[in-house]
């Protein structure tokens, strides 16, 4: 009973601090704001997580297994390469459409003043997306019997870059800018201009 508890107050803690991300921004958000917030002294918070850095770091963690979790599934789901790739970025661009403060963590907007290990965290994380996203450009040779015109690292970061961007203007319009506004239409632009044959 007790654990259950704890686990409800610790995902009750990270929820609210999400959801502080997503509304304060411009704004750092301190261990007395969110312990206000959540309705607990700061040494209950501190009970829970040995520090704020720790709750980013949980945060991540969420996001990576997400985000790395649908892609597995995508890589189950669909063989074809194309479909696999549009599947992905239209993954990460729903993920930070729903999930506004997990956003601002993904574009490091949300870790100004924080360890810098959480920040090198993130970056891990898109750079394993992009990695993916190469090995799928590269397998399509053997999957399909036919050949990119670009080199496949090249067109897995401009891929990635306008993930990236997408999320990127989604922080900067207040959330406004929906990243995947005109995603159907961007995407067969990036078909027919990289990643044809």
């Amino acid at each position: 009973m007790t654990t259950t508890r704890k686990s409800n107050r610790r995902e009750e803690i990270l929820g609210t601090l999400a959801q502080m991300l997503a509304t304060s921004i411009g704004q750092p958000i301190t261990t007395a704001k969110l312990a206000a917030e959540v309705g607990v002294s700061e040494a209950a918070l501190y009970r829970h997580f040995p520090s704020k850095a720790r709750m980013f770091d949980d945060l991540i963690t969420y996001v990576e297994d997400i985000l790395l979790g649908g892609v597995n599934k995508v890589l189950e789901s669909e063989k074809q390469t194309l479909p696999r790739v549009e599947q992905i970025v239209r993954l990460i661009l729903r993920f930070a459409e729903q999930s506004p403060g997990m956003t601002r963590v993904l574009t490091g907007d949300g870790l100004m003043g924080e360890n810098e290990r959480l920040r090198a965290r993130v970056v891990s994380l898109f750079e394993r997306l992009e990695s993916q996203i190469k090995q799928i450009l590269r397998e399509r040779r053997m999957r399909e019997g036919v050949q990119f015109n670009n080199d496949e690292g090249m067109l897995a970061n401009i891929i990635m870059a306008y993930a990236e961007g997408k999320l990127s203007q989604y922080v900067r319009s207040s959330f406004k800018k929906k990243p995947t506004t005109e995603f159907d239409a961007q995407w067969l632009v990036l078909e027919q201009q990289l990643l044809q044959s």
